[in-house]
């Protein structure tokens, strides 16, 4: 299993979308995850983080609130958005840092 570092350490965007099952927000943003994946395909690389399965990331990068979205590139945090974020709004952001 690869480190979290290796994980972010991509030369495309990482999302990295840090949830909780228990979490109604977290649940609606499932299926716009996979559409956004759908429709950038390998310019993207999401990653789903269980907080409740790792509490150190949780604390390491401050998350408050679930669910919590940071955009890693090359090992980097270049973007980080808490709550709801629309497909649309994904998109461009990622697309950005492609």
């Amino acid at each position: 299993m690869s480190s979290f570092k290796e994980i972010i350490n991509k030369p495309i965007p990482v999302l990295v979308d840090f949830h909780a099952e228990w979490c109604g927000p977290c649940q609606v943003m499932g299926p716009i995850l996979k559409e956004v994946k759908d429709q950038l395909n390998d310019i993207v690389s999401i990653v789903k983080i269980n907080v409740d399965k790792n509490p150190a990331l949780l604390g390491k990068y401050q998350v408050r609130g679930l669910p919590t979205f940071i955009i890693f590139k090359e090992g980097q945090l270049v973007w980080r958005q808490s709550g709801i974020v629309k497909k649309e709004e994904l998109i461009n952001i990622i697309n950005k840092f492609s």
